[in-house]
């Protein structure tokens, strides 16, 4: 192989891709067979089975026990909001995650008091081991999950308060603004910051995806005067939706 030259696996999965793209092969059709792919492309079985690999990894394709490998249905993705705006009359966790006026979600939670690993300490600008209040959310569209979110709290600052809980107490269900104004904390400020990566097996089941799927996480925190005071991941299935922000102009 010469320099810029692709390897040939990249090569078979790339004219396949573009068959699937341009619906020469169409949803749940099947892929070609191994000895098919190594027959019409010239290549090797390593290099027809690392081409399937390739799409399985994209997404493209999936396999189906006992029966062979197809092409999956690609789902239109549709839009999750995200917005500096604050609704009046404070935001419900759903809300609070799609700012689509809209939206009319459903979602269940369970908290738990934790201590802060390495990475959620630096975030919250805590000590490792430090004590936590950490609540796991889904998020259902129509039933289906859409997104998966994970907040830490310190109990430094919610502990023994009426909102220790996010989900329980007076202020039960609305949103981090609201619950931490009611002890006098003041939120005056959050940032988040959008990366990607392949799920991880537990995220992907409850996602509905296939291993080998890529999510949208974004790591949001809320501060107060400089002081994080909650700190979350939200997950979000790349093919199934694009992440839009509104944002207010002073």
């Amino acid at each position: 192989m010469t320099f810029g030259e692709q390897p040939a696996y990249l090569r078979v999965a790339g004219d396949l891709r573009n068959k699937i793209v341009d619906g020469s092969l169409p949803p749940h059709t099947r892929l070609p067979s191994q000895a098919r792919i190594r027959e019409e492309y010239g290549v090797s079985d390593t290099v027809a089975l690392e081409a399937r690999k390739v799409l399985m990894a994209e997404g493209l394709v999936e396999g189906r026990s006992g029966s062979g490998t197809y092409v999956r249905e690609r789902p239109v993705p549709r839009r999750i909001a995200r917005s500096g705006f604050r609704p009046e009359g404070g935001a419900t966790p759903f809300r609070q995650e799609q700012s689509d006026a809209e939206a009319r979600g459903t979602w269940e939670s369970s908290s738990a008091q934790t201590v802060a690993s390495g990475a959620v300490a630096e975030r919250l600008s805590l000590l490792p081991g430090d004590r936590v209040m950490r609540t796991k959310y889904v998020f259902r569209d129509a039933g289906e999950v859409m997104m998966l979110s994970t907040s830490w709290e310190p109990l430094a600052v919610t502990g023994r308060t009426p909102v220790m809980l996010p989900e329980e107490g007076p202020l039960g269900g609305m949103g981090v603004v609201e619950r931490m104004a009611a002890i006098d904390v003041i939120v005056d400020n959050v940032m988040e910051e959008v990366g990607a990566r392949p799920g991880l097996a537990e995220e992907l089941q409850a996602l509905g995806g296939v291993p080998g799927h890529v999510v949208i996480v974004v790591q949001r925190t809320y501060y107060a005067s400089g002081r994080p005071v909650e700190t979350a991941d939200v997950v979000i299935p790349a093919d199934r939706y694009q992440v839009a922000y509104h944002l207010p102009v002073k």
